[in-house]
C-alpha cells in the first residue's frame, strides 16, 4: 500500500507528472509501431496513463519507467524512435521478436543494458554512443545488420559485453576494438568479416569469452598476442579459414576451459604448451591439417571431457594417458594415421560416452572394459586393423546407440545380446572374420527389445547356423544386410513382421527351403536380394504386393515352377534377376516383363518366350504388344503436350492481365523484407515488365531489376498459386516464406523480400551476375568460347554441395529442395555457387499449380527413379539430382536430349564407362577441359555415381558428399 501512495504522490507533483506522461506517450507510440501487439500487450491500457507501471514488461522506480522487457513476445513491426523518450531507462530488452527496419537507441544516459538480439533488424549500428555512454551490455546478435563494424562504441568506457554476431557485418575488425579494455565478452561470429584478426585484441586482458568464427573468412593465423588474454575462459575461433600454426603462446591461458579451433586450415604440430591448460574441459582441433603426434604434456589435462582431433594428419600411437583422463567423455580421433594398439584401460574411467577411432591404422584387440559403467553410447572403430574377439561385456552395454566396427579383422562369435541391445539404432560389423551363430533374443521384456534399430549390417563374415526368429524384434529396422556368410536353414516367416524394412540382402549364404510368402508383408522394401542360396519351391506371388520394390535378385537358387504374372504389374521394378534357377513355362510378356533383359532369365532351360528367343508351343503376340506400348507412349506424350500448352496459355493470359494493370492491382500490396533493403513495393513493380524477363520456368517468371540506389535484384513472379489471397495472406504460407527468408548461408541465394496482394506473389532475390550454371555450361557463352575451367567447375561442385548440405542438415526446419538442377545453381560475379529456388516446389504442389505440375517434383532428367512409383521426394531425391549436376559439370552434356530416345546422362555415362569404371572417365569428360587432372575427374565421377544409384538407400547424404569432395583436395 505504501508503494501505491508514494506512486500517487509522485504522479501529482508537476515535474513528475510531466515525466511520467512522457513515459506513457513513449510506450503508446512504441505499441503503435507493433503489428498484432495483442494478446501479448493486452495489459497496455493506452487510455489509462496511471496504469503504466502495471503493464506487462514494465518496471518502475519512483513513478518512472526504469526497465522495459519485451523478450520473446513474438511481436512484429518496427521500434519507434520515441522509445528514446524513456529517459530513465536502465534496462531495455526487445530480444526474440520479429522487429524489422532500422533502429536507433540514443539519448538514454542512464541505460546500462540493451538487448535487441534475435530479430530482423537491418541497417547499421552507427549510433550516437556518447548519448548512451553508461551502457555496459550491448547484444545485437542474430539480426540483419549490414554494414562495417561500428567504431563509435569506443565511447562506451563501461562496456563489458558486446555481441554483434549472426549478422552481415563486413570488412575488417577495427584494430581500435583493442581499446575496449573493459570487455569481458566479445562475439563477432557469423558475419562476413575478412582480413586479419587484429593483434590489438590481445590488449583485452579482462576478456573471458571470445567468438570470432563461423562464416567469417580471415587471412593469416591466430595472433600470438592472444596469449596475453589470461582471463579467457572460452575461445571459439572455429570455421573461419585460419591458417598457419597454432601459436604456443596459447599455453599461457591457464584459465581456459574451452578451446575451439576446428574447421580451419591450421597446420604444423600441436604445441606442447597446450598441455599447460590444466583447466581445459573442451578441446576441439578437428578438421585441420595438423601433423605430428599427440603431445605427451596432454597428460596434465585432467579435467578434459571433450577431445576432438579428427580429420587431421596426425600419426603415432594413442597415448596410454588418454585412457586415464578421469573426466573424458568424448574422444574422436578418426581419419588420421594413428598406429599401434588402443590403450587397454580405455573406458575404465566409466565416463566415456562417445568413442570414434575409425579410419586409422590401429591394431590389436578392443579394450575389454570399454563400457565398464554403461555410459558408452557411440562406438565407432571401423576401417582399422583391429583383431581378436568382440569383448563379451559389450553384450550387456545397454547404453549403446550406435556401433560401427566394420572393415577390421575381428574374429570369434558375436557376444550374446549384443545385437539386441535396447537403445541401438545402428549396428555395423561387416567385413570381419566373425563366426558362430546368431543367438535368439533371450530377453523377453518388451521394454528391452531393440525397437529402435534401423540398420543391421553383418555382411561378409563367417557366421553360420539358422536365422533367428528374434529378427522380428526389430520393429523399426530399415536395412538388414546378412550377405556373404554361411547362414543355413529356412528363412523364418517372422521376417514378414519387419514392416519398415527398405533393404534386405540375404545373398551368398546357404539358406534353403521356400521363400516365405510373408515377405510380401514387407511392403516398404525397395531392395530384395536372396541370390546365391539353395532356396527352392515357387516364387511366392505375394512379392508382387511390394509396390515400391525396384531391385529384385533371386538368381542362382533352385526355384522352380512358373514366374508369377503378377510381377509384371510391379511398375516400380527397374532391375530383376531370376537367372540360373529351375523355372519353367512361358515367360509373361506383359507389363514390366517387356522391359527386362533376357540375361535376367538365362540359365533356366525350361523357360521359353520371345524375349529369350526360344519359341513355346503357343506363338506370342509381341509385335501387337509393342504396338500397344508405342500407342500408349504416343498418347501419354500428346497428353503432356496438351497439358503444357494449357498451362502456357493460362500463364500468358495471366501475364497479359498483369501487364494491363501495370503490375498494380486494386488490392493493396504488402512487402516483408528479410534483409536490409532500400526499395519499396513500387520499385519492385517497376521491374515486372516483359522487357526485363530473364527466365521462365514452372515456378514462375523471373525479371531483372535495378533499384533506385543501383542495386540489382531478381524478381520472381510465382505462378500456379491460385488466388494469392489463399497464400499471400495465409499465415502458414507466409510463415514458410519467412523461414526461407531467414536462411543464411554463403552458398544459398538470399531472399531479400516478399511482396504480395490478393492476385500476385513476388519474391525478390539478390541478383547473380553470371546467371545459372546451366547457362554457363550449355548456353551461348559456353559455345562462344567462355568455357568454365576445371578449377571453377570443381569449386562450384563443392560450393553447391555445401548449400544443399545446409538445407538438409543444418537448417531449421530442414528443407528438401525438390528441384535441384544446374539452372537452379546461380553464379555470382566471382563464379561462386548459390543454390536457388529451394522449397518452392512444395508450395506449387500444395497450391495445385496445374495438373501437369502437381504430379511432378523436379525437372526432367534430374528426377530420381523411385519418384515414378512413390510420388514422394526426400533428401535422397535431391542427392540423385545433384549427382546429375555433377555429371553435367564433368561431361558438359545436358541431362537429356543428346543420347538417343529414352536415354539420359546417367544411363549414357554408365554405358560409355563400362559400368561406371573410374579409369574410363576420360571417355565421357568434356573435351573442352584442357588440361584436366584425371585423378580429380575420376573422383568427381566416383561421387556422382554414388549419388545417382538407383536405390535411394545406398546414396550418400549431402554431408557425405561435401566431405568426399572437400577432403580430396586437402
Amino acid at each position: 500500500m505504501l508503494h501505491f501512495i508514494v506512486l500517487a504522490v509522485s504522479l501529482l507533483s508537476p515535474p513528475s507528472l510531466s515525466s511520467a506522461l512522457d513515459d506513457f506517450d513513449a510506450l503508446v507510440a512504441l505499441k503503435q509501431g507493433f503489428q498484432f501487439p495483442d494478446p501479448a500487450l493486452a495489459s497496455w491500457n493506452t487510455s489509462s496513463p496511471s496504469s503504466v507501471c502495471l503493464w506487462r514488461g514494465v518496471r518502475c522506480s519512483n513513478g518512472r519507467v526504469v526497465s522495459l522487457d519485451l523478450t520473446d513476445l513474438n511481436l512484429y513491426g518496427s521500434v519507434s524512435p520515441l522509445v528514446t523518450r524513456l529517459d530513465c531507462l536502465h534496462e531495455l530488452s526487445l530480444a526474440g521478436n520479429n522487429f524489422t527496419n532500422t533502429i536507433r537507441i540514443e539519448n538514454l544516459s542512464t541505460l546500462q543494458f540493451l538487448n535487441i538480439s534475435n530479430n530482423q533488424l537491418s541497417g547499421d549500428l552507427d549510433w550516437n554512443y556518447l548519448s548512451i555512454q553508461n551502457l555496459e551490455v550491448l547484444d545485437a546478435y542474430n539480426n540483419n545488420f549490414t554494414a562495417s563494424l561500428p567504431t563509435g562504441i569506443l565511447s562506451l568506457s563501461s562496456l563489458r559485453y558486446l555481441d554483434l554476431g549472426g549478422n552481415y557485418f563486413y570488412g575488417e575488425i577495427p584494430s581500435c576494438y583493442g581499446n575496449l579494455v573493459g570487455l569481458e565478452y566479445l562475439s563477432l561470429a557469423g558475419n562476413d568479416l575478412q582480413g586479419r584478426i587484429p593483434v590489438e585484441l590481445g590488449n583485452l586482458t579482462k576478456l573471458r569469452e571470445i567468438y570470432l568464427g563461423y562464416y567469417n573468412s580471415f587471412e593469416g593465423g591466430i595472433p600470438r598476442e592472444f596469449g596475453r588474454l589470461t582471463s579467457l575462459v572460452h575461445m571459439d575461433l572455429s570455421s573461419c579459414e585460419l591458417d598457419g600454426k597454432i601459436p604456443h603462446e596459447l599455453g599461457n591461458l591457464e584459465a581456459l576451459d574451452t578451446l575451439y579451433l576446428h574447421i580451419n586450415l591450421l597446420s604444423g604440430k600441436i604445441p606442447n604448451q597446450l598441455g599447460n591448460l590444466s583447466s581445459l574441459v573442451n578441446l576441439d582441433l578437428s578438421n585441420n591439417a595438423l601433423t605430428g603426434e599427440i603431445p605427451p604434456e596432454f597428460v596434465n589435462l585432467k579435467r578434459l571431457k571433450l577431445f576432438n582431433l579428427f580429420m587431421n594428419r596426425l600419426h603415432g600411437s594413442v597415448p596410454d594417458f588418454v585412457a586415464d583422463l578421469p573426466s573424458l567423455e568424448i574422444l574422436a580421433l578418426w581419419m588420421n594415421n594413428f598406429t599401434g594398439k588402443i590403450p587397454r584401460s580405455l573406458g575404465q574411467n566409466g565416463r566415456i560416452q562417445v568413442l570414434d577411432l575409425s579410419s586409422n591404422k590401429l591394431t590389436g584387440p578392443i579394450p575389454p572394459d570399454i563400457c565398464s559403467q554403461n555410459q558408452l553410447e557411440v562406438l565407432i572403430l571401423l576401417k582399422n586393423f583391429l583383431f581378436g574377439p568382440i569383448p563379451k561385456g559389450l553384450g550387456a552395454c545397454s547404453s549403446l546407440v550406435r556401433v560401427r566396427m566394420g572393415q577390421n579383422y575381428l574374429n570369434g562369435s558375436i557376444p550374446s545380446g549384443f545385437i539386441y541391445l535396447p537403445r541401438l539404432n545402428l549396428m555395423e560389423l561387416q567385413s570381419n572374420y566373425l563366426s558362430g551363430t546368431l543367438s535368439e533374443n533371450s530377453n523377453t521384456d518388451s521394454k528391452s527389445k531393440p525397437v529402435h534399430l534401423g540398420q543391421l549390417n553383418l555382411s561378409n563374415n563367417r557366421l553360420s547356423g539358422p536365422l533367428p526368429s528374434s529378427l522380428s524384434n526389430y520393429s523399426s529396422l530399415q536395412i538388414l544386410l546378412l550377405s556373404g556368410n554361411q547362414f543355413s536353414g529356412p528363412i523364418p516367416p517372422s521376417i514378414g513382421e519387419l514392416h519398415q524394412m527398405l533393404k534386405l540382402d540375404l545373398s551368398q549364404n546357404r539358406l534353403s527351403g521356400d521363400i516365405p510368402p510373408e515377405i510380401g508383408d514387407c511392403y516398404h522394401l525397395t531392395f530384395l536380394d536372396m541370390s546365391q542360396n539353395n532356396l527352392s519351391g515357387p516364387i511366392p506371388p505375394e512379392i508382387a504386393g511390394i509396390h515400391i520394390l525396384n531391385y529384385l535378385n533371386l538368381s542362382r537358387n533352385r526355384l522352380d515352377q512358373t514366374l508369377p504374372k503378377s510381377i509384371g504389374s510391379m511398375k516400380s521394378l527397374t532391375m530383376v534377376d531370376f537367372s540360373y534357377n529351375n523355372l519353367s513355362g512361358e515367360l509373361p510378356e506383359s507389363g514390366q516383363f517387356d522391359f527386362f533383359n533376357a540375361s535376367s532369365f538365362s540359365g533356366n532351360p525350361r523357360l521359353c518366350g520371345s524375349i529369350l528367343k526360344q519359341s513355346c508351343s503357343i506363338a506370342t503376340a509381341r509385335d501387337s504388344h509393342r504396338k500397344g506400348s508405342s500407342n500408349f507412349k504416343l498418347v501419354f506424350a500428346l497428353g503432356l503436350l496438351v497439358c503444357s500448352l494449357m498451362f502456357t496459355a493460362a500463364a500468358i493470359i495471366k501475364a497479359k492481365a498483369f501487364k494491363k494493370s501495370g503490375g498494380r492491382s486494386a488490392s493493396p500490396w504488402r512487402m516483408t523484407s528479410f534483409q536490409k533493403v532500400e526499395f519499396t513495393v513500387s520499385d519492385v513493380l517497376e521491374c515486372v515488365k516483359e522487357g526485363n524477363v530473364i527466365g521462365r520456368g514452372g515456378a514462375g517468371i523471373v525479371y531483372h531489376g535495378r533499384m533506385p540506389n543501383g542495386v540489382e535484384v531478381a524478381v520472381k513472379k510465382l505462378l500456379g498459386f491460385g488466388p494469392a489471397a489463399k497464400y499471400g495472406h495465409d499465415h502458414g504460407f507466409r510463415a514458410e516464406i519467412e523461414t526461407l527468408g531467414g536462411i543464411r548461408h554463403r552458398n544459398i541465394v538470399r531472399l531479400l523480400a516478399f511482396c504480395s496482394n490478393k492476385e500476385t506473389n513476388l519474391l525478390v532475390y539478390e541478383y547473380m551476375n553470371n546467371g545459372s550454371l546451366g547457362e554457363a555450361i550449355h548456353g551461348k557463352k559456353a559455345t562462344a568460347g567462355g568455357v568454365l575451367g576445371w578449377e571453377t567447375r570443381y569449386k562450384i561442385a563443392v560450393e553447391a554441395a555445401r548449400g544443399l548440405c545446409y538445407l538438409h542438415h543444418d537448417c531449421s526446419p530442414l528443407i528438401v529442395h525438390r528441384d535441384v538442377k544446374s539452372n537452379n545453381i546461380l553464379l555470382d560475379s566471382s563464379f561462386e555457387a548459390h543454390v536457388a529456388d529451394f522449397g518452392l516446389a512444395k508450395f506449387l504442389v500444395d497450391g495445385g499449380a496445374s495438373q501437369c505440375m502437381s504430379a511432378i517434383a523436379g525437372s526432367y532428367g534430374y528426377i530420381a527413379p523411385e519418384y515414378a512409383y512413390t510420388l514422394k521426394v526426400d533428401e535422397k531425391s535431391d542427392v540423385y539430382s545433384f549427382g546429375v549436376v555433377l555429371l553435367e559439370l564433368l561431361t558438359g552434356q545436358r541431362p537429356v536430349g543428346d543420347f538417343g530416345e529414352g536415354v539420359d546422362i546417367v544411363q549414357w555415362s554408365r554405358r560409355v564407362t563400362r559400368g561406371c569404371r573410374k579409369d574410363e572417365v576420360d571417355r565421357i569428360v568434356d573435351p573442352r577441359l584442357v588440361p584436366l587432372p584425371k585423378d580429380e575427374a575420376a573422383h568427381l565421377f566416383f561421387v556422382a555415381v554414388l549419388c545417382v544409384q538407383d536405390n535411394s538407400v545406398e546414396r550418400p547424404t549431402m554431408r557425405d558428399v561435401v566431405q568426399m569432395l572437400s577432403e580430396y583436395r586437402q
